[in-house]
């Protein structure tokens, strides 16, 4: 376990990014520029963020060179970049020091005196996006790091006046840890990322040491037994504990009360006396959690229940968390980043509850190590949809040591049938999905494209 970041800023006055217009760094370099810092970075693609950077001034190079960090008093780089980069290559030649990203968010969230973290295996991109909004139609002015778009605010971040500040905490690695919030909200933990871990108890005792370093609060799932363990094995330095979940025992519980096959209505009790009702836009009992997660943990920090009533009433989702992109043809379009048993059996629990014809499931494999360690597992939960298409499986940071293939995957799923490429998956679903169908791309990776290329193809023909 690392110190705190409270310092690292000290004597600091300009900071390069390598790879600026990633998801996690943008807001970084949005939020230090408000702050005052001079901030400079480079890229190797044009992008929305990138535009979006520009705008406040914020001089961006293409290319990664030697030169561009000549001045910096500080280089932060991605997690995607290598560390023979040239620019952090340079760094270290001209004694200038260089920081992961994570190191950065520890340091950004050290500045603010009520910080809440939001961790667990599924669902940190939507509880954290409603946290935010919740927040932000409260009149708390909260500054927010997401991590995807949230339409409400125009971005993945949102930089405000309050000494409050909203992020996700990833447990990927151990990043988390660089994190010491004030409030810490844990959503879940389960078995993922084992390529690192290993084994479940590995993952427990990351999520205990996370608590651990958490300052005054922690929000927790009650009703997940692998996050109670967390608590249990917690070193106790009075933190106060608030739980949430279905069960009667919560100190905030949900109660469904909508007859939508998709639970999108709902009660919440605290400690046992009903506070506010919730109407949700977006569906499934997966958040229903998430939406009961934001409420307990921004209505124990002081947020009016009838605000958080309008804001989740409000909420219309995150990018790529069961986002809808239109209806051509009558054929209903969406995407989802579920990449995780877990999460696929969430999210096609719920498409199959919405009433559609068939459901069409276009799922990219994310990495060789999930795939292979959960096969069993992504072929009995694929199996939920009516139709089954995958794509080959995204390396993303692996090599095929496993020798797993989507192949392999596909011949467990009845029907199931594979390409190699996103422009044969696109003229077979486009083919063969009719008026009333759902086609939802699925994955962690960059999936979303072929549902892109799907909408595209509808709208023309």
């Amino acid at each position: 376990m690392v110190e705190s970041y409270k310092h690292l800023l000290d004597h600091v006055k300009r900071i390069h990014f390598v790879g600026i217009g990633g998801s996690g760094m943008c807001p970084l370099a949005e939020i230090l520029h408000h702050q005052g810092y001079e901030i400079t970075g480079s890229d190797t693609a044009e992008s929305d963020t990138l535009q979006r950077i520009r705008s406040y001034g914020i001089s961006v190079t293409m290319g990664h060179y030697p030169e561009n960090v000549i001045g910096a008093d500080l280089v932060v780089y991605t997690a995607a970049v290598k560390l023979d980069n040239p620019e952090i290559v340079s760094a270290n030649e001209h004694g200038i020091p260089a920081i992961e990203r994570s190191v950065m968010l520890g340091a950004v969230v050290d500045q603010y005196q009520k910080s809440v973290a939001v961790s667990g295996t599924h669902g940190k991109t939507t509880t954290t996006s409603m946290i935010t909004q919740i927040f932000t139609m409260a009149n708390f002015d909260p500054t927010a790091v997401i991590g995807a778009k949230l339409p409400f605010i125009g971005g993945n971040s949102r930089v405000g006046k309050s000494d409050i500040i909203v992020c996700e905490a990833c447990e990927y690695v151990d990043t988390f840890l660089r994190i010491f919030p004030e409030v810490s909200v844990i959503l879940n933990v389960d078995e993922d990322h084992l390529d690192y871990f290993g084994n479940l108890e590995r993952i427990q005792q990351s999520f205990t040491d996370f608590i651990d370093q958490t300052r005054a609060m922690v929000v927790v799932n009650g009703d997940d037994r692998n996050s109670q363990v967390c608590i249990k094995n917690m070193n106790n330095s009075g933190q106060k504990i608030v739980t949430f979940g279905f069960g009667k025992n919560n100190e905030f519980r949900a109660e469904i009360t909508g007859e939508s096959s998709v639970c999108d209505s709902f009660d919440i009790y605290h400690n046992g006396e009903k506070i506010t009702d919730v109407t949700l836009k977006v569906p499934g009992k997966y958040n229903v959690m998430n939406a009961l997660a934001a409420a307990a943990a921004t209505i124990s920090m002081g947020v009016p229940p009838e605000e958080v009533k309008k804001a989740l009433a409000a909420f219309g989702g995150a990018h790529r968390r069961f986002e809808i992109l239109g209806k051509p043809q009558g054929i209903t379009v969406a995407d989802d980043f579920a990449h995780h048993p877990t999460e696929l059996r969430a999210t096609l629990t719920t498409a199959m509850s919405m009433g559609f014809k068939n459901v069409w499931a276009v799922f990219q494999p994310h990495t060789y190590s999930r795939t292979y360690m959960f096969l069993n597992e992504f072929a009995e939960v694929l199996s939920i949809a009516d139709h089954v298409v995958l794509s080959e499986i995204l390396p993303v940071r692996e090599t095929n040591t496993y020798n797993i293939y989507a192949k392999d995957l596909a011949d467990k799923i009845k029907g199931c049938v594979w390409f190699k490429t996103f422009e044969e998956i696109t003229d077979y679903v486009t083919d063969k999905a009719k008026p009333g169908d759902l086609i939802i791309t699925i994955g962690g990776g960059n999936v979303y494209m072929c549902a892109n290329m799907i909408m595209d193809k509808l709208k023309e023909e």
